[in-house]
């Protein structure tokens, strides 16, 4: 069984957490670590994908700062976005050629880890015909958005465990006119805690790995 890497990093920003992504992209690429797991959560920022469209955006760059948003622009796919305190925002770096070569097959993967992790905790959640992501009654709980190279993946999944959803106004989430929600909002009172174990046992089973958690001495470099 293959073993992937699973570290909880806490509150980083965007652009640290993407330099973390680059570095061990560059490393698994090279086989020098196994795959990785990255929990993070976020300041306030809002990112746009490669596939992103300016419309998608609804504040100005002066408004976003003053409301202490950042802004960034990011290779992922997809489109516009938001992360902030209270959201679970997961980057698995892993290599597709281990497991399958089908990006397709990865995006329903993650889907699917996310729907087990949230029925443990009695939420119902599932796809939405057309649309990437995870939904419960028709408004989004996570969002999806990934970027392979070499078929060695990053960015990843975004959680709204206790979002506070409001942020939300400053964009059309994804470029879909579709609202959004969160576990706090469907009734959970899970901790941050639970539901990140929750989601690193569904990682482990879906994508059969044995989940190992490195030494806090250890680094990626």
């Amino acid at each position: 069984m293959r073993t992937c890497e699973l570290r909880d990093l806490g509150l980083v920003s965007y652009a640290d957490a993407l330099a973390i992504q680059k570095d061990l992209v560059e490393q698994r690429k090279q086989q020098l670590v196994p795959d990785q797991l990255l929990i993070v959560e976020h300041p306030h920022v809002i990112t746009q994908g490669r596939n992103g469209h300016a419309e998608n955006l609804l504040a100005s760059e002066e408004i976003l700062s003053r409301a202490g948003i950042a802004l960034h622009a990011t290779d992922r796919g997809g489109d516009i976005t938001y992360h902030g305190p209270g959201q679970i925002v997961g980057y698995p770096i892993f290599d597709l050629r281990e497991w399958k070569r089908d990006v397709v097959a990865y995006v329903r993967a993650i889907e699917q880890v996310i729907m087990d992790s949230l029925a443990e905790f009695g939420i119902e959640a599932t796809r939405l015909e057309g649309c990437t992501g995870v939904w419960v009654k028709g408004k989004k709980v996570a969002a999806i958005g990934i970027h392979i190279s070499r078929w060695v993946t990053s960015h990843g999944f975004a959680l709204n465990h206790t979002t506070d959803l409001s942020y939300f106004q400053y964009i059309v989430p994804c470029g879909l006119t579709k609202p959004v929600t969160s576990m706090r909002e469907l009734g959970s009172t899970a901790g941050r805690d639970e539901v990140t174990a929750a989601l690193a046992r569904n990682f482990a089973k879906t994508f059969h790995f044995e989940m190992h958690v490195p030494m806090l001495t250890e680094t990626f470099s």
